[in-house]
């Protein structure tokens, strides 16, 4: 399942980031790393932008961007 999937108020534990080369870089600065914790906060009414909760602050991704995000989902 991708980050994308998530429904607001869910939670899931990243398993992996299929991005490479700068958008790899780039969501790995912002904290956005294998293992930890992400929840999905608000999605926008067409589904893009989502923003998501990670290490204690809020982030906004691109829906493309959270499809390269593998989770798995945290109760």
């Amino acid at each position: 399942m991708n980050l994308s999937m998530l429904k607001p108020g869910e939670a899931g534990k990243i398993t992996s980031i299929s991005a490479i080369g700068p958008l790899k870089r780039r969501l790995m600065d912002m904290g956005v790393l294998v293992g930890e914790i992400v929840k999905v906060e608000k999605v926008a009414p067409l589904g893009d932008p989502i923003e998501v909760t990670i290490k204690n602050y809020n982030l906004s991704l691109r829906k493309k961007e959270a499809e390269g995000i593998e989770v798995e989902v945290v109760k």
